[in-house]
């Protein structure tokens, strides 16, 4: 089997706004990549929409796309969490999450009425999106004296890394995602530098 060294997610937010008898069904998608982000986005909203009834959730994370969660948050079990999750998988999305906000209209819609109300929502938020692909990383801590830090940055440019968080002091540590498909010339290049350690972080 080939190896998987891309992943598809959005490049952006959006919204998606449905009605159906009254209710009102409020889409919001974004990119995500920690679990701790999508907590804060939906307290957030639910900070937002104080007064909606539900705040339905769905979400995939990870490049292999393994971890996802589907919360309908008192809708009929299936109702809402599900058939947004599905629009996230129909369109191959990852490190994305959706919410529909509902308002209830007076009208009860039945589990066929929500199934499509929070499908729909979902699609509506997604669909417009771009879409990006990205490269499937591998995380590292890169450790270095000053001196050398022009030959490393250069080093990382030149493999395409990124940069998640750097200290640039008289001894240097750089948190860097290296594209899997590079990681192996990368890291013995940079070994090559005096005095240079890169270290896999483990996964969280």
């Amino acid at each position: 089997m080939e190896e998987v060294l891309r992943y598809k997610t959005i490049a952006g937010p959006g919204t998606g706004d449905f009605r159906d008898r009254g209710s009102k069904f409020l889409a919001y998608a974004w990119p995500v990549s920690t679990v701790q982000e999508i907590k804060e986005k939906l307290q957030g909203l639910k900070k937002e929409h104080p007064k909606a009834v539900h705040h339905c959730l769905a979400w995939r994370l990870g490049t292999d796309g393994a971890a996802y969660r589907a919360s309908d948050d008192g809708e009929p079990s299936g109702s809402a969490g599900k058939p947004m999750l599905g629009q996230i998988d129909s369109m191959g999305l990852t490190n994305v999450m959706v919410v529909v906000v509902r308002y209830f209209g007076g009208t009860l819609l039945g589990v066929p009425g929500l199934i499509n109300a929070y499908r729909t929502a979902a699609a509506l938020a997604l669909e417009p999106l771009a879409t990006v692909e990205k490269w499937i990383e591998e995380i590292y801590s890169v450790s270095f004296d000053y001196p050398v830090m022009g030959e490393v940055l250069y080093l990382l440019k030149q493999n395409e890394v990124t940069i998640y968080a750097q200290e640039l002091q008289l001894f240097c540590v750089i948190k860097a995602g290296i594209p899997k498909k590079n990681v192996q010339a990368c890291i013995s290049k940079l070994e090559e530098i005096r005095g240079v350690k890169p270290e896999k972080e483990k996964a969280h």
